[in-house]
């Protein structure tokens, strides 16, 4: 048990020591390989900058910890807190070098050594946790657990660290007061109980506990003697079997507060982040793309059927709110523009239409709702006013893409959920991405997305009509 508990400390040292190494050696390659550029004031202070460059390391690494021994870490966290490091690294260092005199020499390494090390970091990180997951897989460096519960959340618990057993998870057995699951269950140990006697004799690292808030007087009795010997203890709430999602604890002073949804966009920073990047994109885009698009597509649409350059139509914005969304029109003048969503072979759709619908040319006006705050480059795409009622009554949170600014394109749209839908499930499974964008938005996922979203329009997409 000790020697267990060892190990685990031993392989994030390892990881440390691996961390320092690929530093300090992509350090002198980068300095040695752009020697021609320094002058002797870099000589001169080279032990300082050293020991500055490590300093500052170890602080960002306070506020950036690693985080690959732990029991579930996946592969695109890794790459993100990798760059997050690494930046937050390269800053202090840059500030310290400016004490020094010598950040206006340095400035060529410093971006050698910031963008090489991005690439050598998640190099090294991605590969050590994947040997570290074999390791794992192989029965070392796992954590002795019990269930106390073996109600449907305990059991569903148990499936899932079974089936990963990368997770580093060696489960011990059941304890639950219904004594006739010991026909049932495999791995049984027990009342709740016997829970202590077993932990105490078997060295156990862990309890998870699924039993129901009505048996709070056992949980606590549990919480008590877990505290009391240094044991881990985790409870599953009993409502999970209801709500299947990533819960965010907050508290009102004292009071625990349990919201069921995390948004980042929430955080001033990152409206502030996200609406900054909105400004300056969609200028660059009205200011140079934007004239010539529309003196051509107009003329062509003028030309292609009588009417406007530009569909006007009332979409659902922000929190519900109407907003009048700009497009390139795309078919001929018709009274059920806005009740009648464009299905595939529409006779209502001209042939120029079809192409600027196909390549995504007709929202291009969009970035004048953009600039005006009504939409954003990226988020869940704005409905027609019918179809909000609509879909509202039919599917329970269709209204939680709402929360966000909607967007020119968005995450259900690169990933399969562009154009008409046929079915309500089609539907459902676009606002489940979109809830998807909401809880998990971060600026290099819109940054994706927009990447995505133009290399689908110089291939023309298969939905699109």
């Amino acid at each position: 048990m000790e020697f267990n508990k060892k190990h685990g400390y031993l392989i994030q040292w390892l990881i440390g020591v691996g961390d320092l190494l690929v530093l300090n050696i992509l350090f002198f390659t980068v300095y040695y390989g752009l020697s021609d550029f320094y002058t002797t004031a870099i000589t001169d202070n080279l032990r300082e900058i050293v020991l500055f460059f490590n300093f500052c390391y170890f602080f960002a690494l306070y506020f950036v910890p690693t985080q690959l021994h732990l029991s579930v870490v996946f592969i695109d966290e890794i790459v993100k807190r990798v760059f997050a490091l690494t930046t937050f690294h390269i800053f202090l260092f840059t500030t310290c070098l400016t004490f020094l005199n010598v950040g206006d020499v340095l400035a060529t390494f410093l971006v050698v050594y910031y963008t090489s090390s991005i690439v050598v970091f998640s190099l090294w990180r991605v590969p050590v946790r994947v040997l570290l997951k074999i390791y794992r897989k192989k029965g070392y460096n796992s954590k002795r657990i019990i269930i106390v519960g073996a109600g449907k959340n305990g059991i569903e618990l148990y499936q899932m660290m079974k089936e990963e057993l990368a997770y580093g998870f060696t489960i011990m057995g059941f304890f639950d007061d219904n004594q006739s699951l010991k026909e049932v269950l495999p791995n049984y140990l027990g009342t709740t109980d016997e829970v202590e006697a077993y932990a105490m004799a078997n060295y156990i690292d862990e309890i998870y506990c699924t039993l129901p808030g009505t048996k709070d007087d056992k949980i606590l009795k549990l919480l008590n003697f877990s505290e009391k010997h240094m044991i881990r203890f985790f409870i599953v709430p009993e409502f999970y079997r209801n709500v299947k999602k990533s819960l965010i604890l907050e508290m009102m002073e004292s009071v625990p507060l349990l919201s069921v949804r995390k948004e980042p966009l929430q955080a001033a920073y990152n409206r502030a982040l996200k609406r900054g990047f909105d400004i300056i994109f969609s200028c660059i885009i009205l200011v140079t793309v934007y004239p010539v698009m529309y003196t051509i597509i107009g003329t062509l649409i003028k030309m292609n059927s009588p009417g406007p350059v530009l569909f006007k139509q009332k979409r659902t914005g922000l929190y519900g709110y109407d907003f009048m969304c700009y497009k390139f029109r795309t078919m001929k003048m018709n009274p059920q523009a806005d009740s009648i969503q464009a299905t595939k072979d529409d006779p209502r759709i001209t042939r120029l239409g079809t192409f600027l619908r196909k390549t995504n040319l007709d929202e291009f006006p969009q970035f004048i709702n953009v600039l005006k705050g009504d939409m954003s480059v990226v988020g869940p795409r704005p409905h027609m006013l019918k179809h909000t009622d609509q879909y509202a009554a039919l599917i329970d949170k269709y209204m939680v893409r709402h929360l966000v600014k909607p967007g020119i394109t968005g995450w259900a749209q690169v990933t399969g959920y562009r154009g008409e839908t046929k079915t309500l499930k089609q539907m459902e499974g676009r606002v489940k991405r979109d809830v998807w964008y909401i809880e998990n938005w971060t600026f290099f996922l819109d940054l994706k997305i927009i990447v995505v979203t133009i290399l689908n329009m110089l291939k023309g997409e298969e939905n699109a009509y």
